[in-house]
């Protein structure tokens, strides 16, 4: 009976470990609303292109706003579940962590996140799943503490053993790397998403497209062969919206800009091509692009 359950063990670890690698063949999407709610179209999309994983935004985590919670990080644009998910794609929970919640530690945040993602799925009925998403725009001065952060998260998750077999829930934790962020040491995760999208400096759109140029991601593609973390690679398929100066301004990546950055990081990286994600998955965006150039962005 123990050899049984030792091989059991080893083959749940064994299978989180296997999860991250980039040896996997599959097309994502984020899903980034605040209402799971998905129309006919959405629906046909997800079934056309073969979308076998969701990274699906979970719920924000902001510093406080008011006298009683002001110095602690609290969630915040929880999303309302109103639908349900094709019973053959996974999900990643994925919460969002502003970067001013890394600027000193908080403790007992890592265990709340994870008591809530649990208590989510359970609500729900969402599972298996085998990995949560944290993702963060963690800079130098923040890097050390949030590293700290993912670092309680993986504890947390494996403390929770109890609840993880009633939500099935692993132990994996991966996060989103931004380009910038290629030059720092890798994050103590099992895996990450190089997000692709939203590259240049948004004051300088006269100049730029500063949802996506291959102009500012080639400076850090010298950085991706030797990145220590398994990734997947994720590209924008969404509408860049502002007004200045009564001025409506309008960006877009340009399906030929997409296939550009994307073959200039498979050239340093060929794994990234194994999972690609879209950001994200709306009806609006799926009318962006024909289903065309959608196969050649997930065209492995």
């Amino acid at each position: 009976m123990r050899s049984v359950l030792l091989g059991f063990v080893f083959f749940s670890l064994l299978s989180c470990v296997l999860g991250c690698k980039e040896s996997t063949e599959r097309n994502a999407v984020y899903y980034w609303r605040t209402e799971l709610r998905l129309d006919s179209a959405e629906r046909a999309f997800l079934k056309r292109h073969h979308i076998s994983r969701i990274y699906c935004r979970y719920f924000d985590v902001v510093m406080g706003s008011s006298e009683i919670n002001g110095e602690d990080p609290v969630p915040n644009a929880t999303i309302t579940f109103t639908d349900t998910l094709p019973s053959d794609i996974e999900v990643v929970p994925t919460v969002f962590i502003t970067e001013d919640c890394m600027h000193q530690p908080h403790k007992g945040l890592a265990e709340k996140l994870v008591k809530r993602i649990i208590q989510m799925n359970e609500t729900h009925d969402i599972g298996p799943v085998r990995e949560i998403q944290i993702d963060c725009d963690y800079t130098a001065r923040s890097r050390r503490l949030y590293y700290e952060f993912l670092k309680e998260v993986k504890k947390e998750l494996e403390s929770q053993s109890s609840k993880l077999q009633s939500s099935n829930l692993k132990s994996q934790v991966s996060t989103t790397i931004r380009l910038h962020q290629l030059s720092m040491p890798a994050p103590p995760v099992d895996c990450g998403v190089l997000m692709l999208y939203n590259t240049g400096d948004p004051m300088k759109f006269y100049e730029r497209n500063p949802i996506l140029d291959i102009r500012d991601v080639a400076p850090y593609l010298p950085h991706l062969s030797s990145y220590k973390l398994p990734l997947a690679a994720a590209y924008p398929v969404f509408l860049w919206q502002r007004t200045l100066h009564g001025t409506n301004l309008e960006h877009q990546a340009d399906i030929s800009e997409i296939l550009r950055v994307k073959e200039a990081v498979e050239h340093e990286r060929p794994q990234l091509s194994q999972e690609i994600i879209t950001y994200h998955l709306d009806k609006e965006n799926i009318e962006r692009y024909t289903p065309e150039d959608y196969e050649t962005i997930y065209r492995h």
